[in-house]
């Protein structure tokens, strides 16, 4: 199967093609506030220099958060359209789910792995995996998450491995309550690829859902939604 993944839930957004698990071609941008049209211009960029028509593509796949909800929102529109003109299914995954699967280092198979976004407000979202098998078991569970209250569930001696924009921004927090088990990547923060495997095993599990019942993975109300 060919498929497409996409990430528009943060400032780095990021396009993928797969075919079966091995990556054909991506595309990075710096969106900030024009996800839109960064996104279409990254996916044309991908699709030519891939040498691939969309016609081709046999399915689709989106982090639908969290982050941005305006970049969740364009993001989602978008391979709402691209899925619904083909008649084919969606996989929704999630970004931390993502981030964590960029740690995943077969060598070490019970490695703990971090993803940390910064949600603003004081708040990250946050979750704990273990590398387990081919994939990733669920230690501290994803939600929106105050840094205190998020480190201090984190088990104390063991070696864990931080990424993402909240691992940056909250670094010398980590590292005070932490100092000798935390490992920070330095690896790109670029995971349609990742969304691209996560989706791809949720498409073979008979997972995708129809492109209109896709659905966006909030922890907390959007600013517009706290005002009422």
């Amino acid at each position: 199967m060919i498929l497409l993944a996409l990430d528009t839930t943060g400032p780095n957004g990021s396009v993928a093609l797969l075919e079966d698990r091995r990556l054909v071609a991506e595309a990075g941008f710096e969106a900030q506030l024009n996800h839109s049209e960064k996104l279409l211009a990254s996916l044309d960029h991908l699709l030519k220099t891939a040498g691939r028509d969309i016609r081709e593509v046999g399915g689709f796949a989106a982090a639908a958060g969290p982050g941005s909800f305006t970049g969740i929102r364009i993001g989602l529109a978008a391979v709402k359209a691209l899925a619904l003109a083909a008649g084919l299914p969606v996989a929704a995954v999630s970004g931390l789910e993502a981030l964590a699967l960029k740690l995943r280092d077969d060598h070490e198979p019970a490695r703990l792995l971090c993803p940390m976004i910064d949600a603003k407000k004081g708040e990250v979202y946050a979750a704990l995996f273990r590398a387990e098998g081919d994939g990733l078991a669920e230690i501290l569970p994803q939600a929106a998450w105050t840094p205190d209250d998020f480190l201090a569930r984190l088990p104390a001696k063991s070696i864990i491995h931080f990424i993402g924009t909240g691992a940056e921004v909250y670094g010398e927090k980590i590292r005070s309550r932490l100092p000798d088990p935390a490992r920070f990547s330095r690896r790109s923060l670029f995971i349609a690829p990742e969304v691209g495997l996560l989706g791809l095993a949720r498409l073979q599990a008979g997972k995708g859902v129809p492109a209109a019942e896709v659905q966006p993975l909030y922890f907390r109300r959007s600013q517009a939604e706290e005002k009422h």
